[in-house]
């Protein structure tokens, strides 16, 4: 993250403060004051409040110090590191992902890996702070992953185009390319990595697993959108032909029956352990989509796989916005249960 300052003049840049890897959420000033404050939030960082100093206009160079911070109890940050890592995809376009894990780690394959990704609507994927991300940094010693992958809005309308529509395959490649470079740069092994998206991003690890089964050891799919096929005809999903097409439309079925994940499940094992998620109430992307995907994948690998293929069905639930915490906590514990007993983490005090 960088925050700079320029002339009200001429607008001309007069200093750029660089920060740890993170982004800021909002400035407050005021024309009047001699004085600037911005919140900076990190993936090991839940919020911290800088100030700026700028009474003397003689000087070029102001600091950022530290107003207020928001402490973790037990979390120290300075403990833990977040590296930014680009990576060559599929077709040689380089593509970023942030890494975030503890100072000193030793890159010898043996560590669990949950490596997160979205890749759609323009959407990008800023870096926040997560409790339960954390918690497996720090308890299970991992390192935890955020791809900023094609189709989001992280580089303008032409990083969102190059995944989206007729180039949709180039998220999954991107995010297959991502979890292929952490395995060579020696943070895990296949059977260390989970993956996990929701909606949107249960579509993109749904597809990934069902394309490179052999490169993940877990996959958590949450409220993802599956059935590409039938997608536009259920409440809202008529909307988001804007981003995959119209299966109704030759052209563009061609591009999905090609990656839908309903359809593309493979004939034959092993296949990665599997936990999808839905609401029973979920009105967006409706769970029809998981309960057939679920019921597929236990046809199809019957007698081909011995790793769990289940799925949690939350009640009275929808697609995640208003969820009550208690709800939540339920559900980060049930996922972090599985991570940790489907690749053998162990709880590291």
């Amino acid at each position: 993250a960088v925050v700079s300052t320029q002339s009200t003049g001429s607008g001309a840049l007069m200093q750029e403060i660089s920060l740890p890897p993170g982004a800021v959420y909002g400035c407050s000033c005021r024309k009047k004051d001699n004085f600037i404050y911005f919140k900076f939030v990190s993936f090991v960082n839940p919020g911290v409040i800088y100030h700026i100093d700028m009474e003397d206009k003689t000087k070029k160079d102001f600091i950022a110090t530290v107003y207020k911070e928001t402490p973790v109890k037990g979390f120290q940050t300075d403990d833990y590191e977040t590296k930014q890592i680009f990576f060559p995809s599929k077709d040689g376009v380089k593509v970023p992902m942030f890494v975030t894990c503890k100072k000193g780690l030793v890159l010898d394959g043996s560590h669990p890996v949950l490596m997160y990704g979205y890749g759609g609507f323009n959407i990008s994927l800023s870096p926040s702070y997560s409790v339960s991300k954390m918690m497996f940094v720090k308890y299970f010693n991992g390192v935890y992953v955020s791809v900023n992958l094609r189709g989001g809005g992280e580089y303008g309308d032409e990083w969102h185009h190059g995944g989206s529509l007729a180039n949709k395959q180039n998220v999954f490649n991107d995010f297959i390319s991502a979890g292929e470079e952490l395995i060579k740069l020696g943070y895990t092994s296949p059977d260390k990595l989970a993956i996990e998206g929701g909606s949107n991003g249960g579509l993109l690890v749904a597809a990934c697993a069902n394309q490179r089964p052999d490169l993940f050891g877990a996959v958590i799919c949450e409220v993802g959108v599956l059935d590409m096929y039938r997608f536009h005809r259920f409440t809202i999903g008529h909307a988001w032909c804007t981003e995959f097409g119209n299966p109704d439309t030759e052209e563009h079925f061609s591009w999905m029956e090609k990656y839908s994940p309903l359809h593309t499940v493979p004939e034959t094992g092993p296949y990665p352990s599997t936990l999808l998620m839905t609401g029973d109430h979920d009105d967006r992307v409706v769970p029809l989509h998981s309960l057939k995907f679920i019921a597929t994948l236990q046809r199809k690998m019957a007698g081909h796989t011995e790793n769990p293929l289940l799925i949690r069905v939350d009640t009275k639930s929808g697609h995640g916005a208003g969820k009550p915490t208690a709800k939540r906590l339920e559900e980060v514990s049930d996922v972090m249960a599985f991570i940790a007993k489907q690749m053998d983490c162990k709880w590291v005090e």
